[in-house]
């Protein structure tokens, strides 16, 4: 089941344009000499799916942070250029962040998402250390991700950063509770069979889900949510809330009560500036 998201792309086309350069650069011979460059599909793994884009800004640093784009789709469809927006956003706002927006595997057949989806941002982290030499980065992490992939930015923030390299994440409508009894006792044979990939063993169920993985050392959070989104369940953001707030770990929630699966305009406006606000804060 895919509903389409609001584009922050659409956004800044309105707002202004972004200076960046867009063609590939040649890096020069020391840091004051590096310029803006970009890269497209880098294999990161042998399934064609396994590619990211890198956006590497000029005057670079091994003290660089870079931001991770993790598309959407119910975990079966979906791809890194409906992420292209919030790369202009990066880029608009903060010149200085490197931008990596993935591509990962999708579930077919009776494959499941978990953990088969985080082992491809776990790929993609080690790919970065790899050629951290010749990209010229920091080993410093942030996570925007929208829908499926704010549930796979979270779950991976929570749970797989064992290095403790995320600074941030934001979920953007993201499933966090794949044991929610309004997932479980669905009646929607659409929303029924997405979550059903994941299969009905509990306790795998909560290795799969934010909520249960979260704990007092996880990366301040933004929360991203519409009050009547077909898909994610009022519970799913409110249960993640109280959790964070229990933890007492740093936190933004923003409910957009009449808004769905995304928004547009004055909604999306209020997002971007939020958002904005949070990295400066937590960056």
């Amino acid at each position: 089941m895919k509903i389409t998201i609001f584009s922050f792309g659409l956004l800044y086309l309105l707002l202004s344009f972004c200076n960046c350069e867009t063609t590939n650069s040649e890096i020069g011979n020391g840091p004051s000499k590096l310029t803006y460059q970009q890269l497209g599909n880098i294999s990161y793994g042998d399934d064609p799916r396994q590619v990211y884009d890198i956006y590497l800004p000029k005057e670079r640093n091994f003290n660089t942070k870079v931001v991770i784009l993790v598309h959407g789709g119910g975990w079966f469809e979906g791809d890194k250029v409906e992420m292209n927006g919030f790369k202009d956003f990066i880029q608009q706002n903060f010149p200085n962040m490197a931008v990596v927006n993935l591509n990962y595997r999708l579930v077919t057949g009776n494959q499941n998402p978990h953990p088969m989806q985080v082992n491809d941002i776990t790929a993609v982290v080690d790919h970065l250390k790899l050629k951290k030499q010749e990209y010229i980065l920091g080993e410093e992490l942030s996570f925007i991700g929208v829908s499926a992939g704010g549930h796979l930015s979270l779950l991976w923030s929570y749970a797989f950063d064992t290095t403790h390299q995320v600074n941030w994440v934001c979920s953007i409508v993201g499933p966090t509770n794949l044991m929610d009894d309004s997932y479980q006792n669905t009646e929607n044979q659409g929303l029924k069979s997405m979550i059903g990939q994941f299969g009905t063993d509990p306790d795998f169920l909560k290795s799969a889900s934010p909520l249960y993985q979260v704990k007092s050392t996880s990366p301040p959070t933004a929360l991203f949510y519409g009050g009547v989104d077909p898909l994610i369940p009022n519970s799913q953001w409110q249960s993640l809330a109280a959790r964070l707030t229990e933890l007492e770990v740093p936190h933004e929630l923003k409910v957009y009560e009449n808004e769905g699966h995304g928004w547009i305009l004055l909604p999306l406006l209020d997002t971007s500036v939020r958002l904005k606000a949070f990295i400066e804060t937590h960056q």
